[in-house]
């Protein structure tokens, strides 16, 4: 009888802990989708929202030593370092790491400061940033930081001075199942969304959603298919910017 009652109030507290603990959504846009064959109602509604996300590590710094701006390398081996204060990074901890965007493509991430990448001929922009234990970007000045440099005989990039976007989640041809959010995780670069009167659009397929805010957005109940993902920084008034980076773009495929 004593182990039948103790028993019935640990579930309890832990039904009860985990209805503290549910996360409340902020800012969901529902959209209800229509099928050709008119079953669109037994269809769970999609949902663009996102959380009250918390930074753990507010005060870390990540500087980049190499390459220094606009430097020129032969093509092949082009080194990188980087100098991480104030986070807990170190070569095999599992968990933490650094991330590398090179121009739009996909991060990589790396648990040493030091490392180098095999490239060809170009022009490039570099963008280095911390992570949490979620793989989430660190989003606080002093977490990310960007660079150009060029490789072989080709130009530096035009000078615009207008901010960037850069997609940390999800991956190109990035798979998930239909029950898990698809999380859509970018930052902003050489600008400030606030000051600088900026908003991000994003578009799956045909559904969208807009945002003023650096934060990760997730979308729930995509049906099973294969999305085209669009990430684009516009100004508030829906000007769009002459950047090279201002918009980036992914396939994601719920199966």
């Amino acid at each position: 009888m004593k182990k039948t009652s103790l028993s019935l109030l640990l579930s309890i507290l832990l039904l009860s802990y985990s209805c503290d603990s549910k996360r409340e959504r902020k800012k969901e846009t529902i959209i209800t989708h229509e099928t050709a064959d008119s079953i669109s109602s037994v269809l769970p509604e999609i949902s663009f929202f996102h959380y009250e996300e918390k930074n753990d590590y507010p005060d870390a710094i990540i500087e980049m030593y190499t390459p220094l701006s606009n430097q020129s390398f032969r093509p092949g081996k082009v080194p990188f370092e980087f100098n991480i204060k104030n986070y807990p990074f170190a070569e095999g901890l599992s968990g933490f790491q650094l991330n590398l965007i090179l121009n739009s493509g996909d991060p990589i991430g790396y648990n040493m400061p030091i490392f180098q990448r095999e490239l060809k001929e170009g022009t490039y922009r570099a963008v280095a940033y911390l992570i949490d234990p979620e793989g989430l970007a660190l989003k606080e000045f002093g977490n990310y930081i960007d660079r150009d440099f060029t490789v072989g005989d080709t130009r530096a990039f035009p000078y615009f001075a207008e901010p960037s976007v850069f997609l940390n989640l999800p991956k190109n041809q990035q798979s998930y199942s239909p029950e898990q959010e698809v999380i859509i995780d970018f930052l902003v670069v050489g600008g400030d969304m606030k000051a600088d009167g900026l908003k991000v659009q994003i578009s799956v397929n045909e559904f969208s959603y807009e945002i003023e805010e650096m934060t990760p957005v997730r979308v729930a109940n995509l049906p099973k298919g294969e999305y085209r993902l669009y990430v684009n920084l516009v100004r508030k008034d829906g000007k769009e910017l002459d950047g090279a980076f201002s918009r980036v773009s992914k396939t994601i495929i719920i199966e």
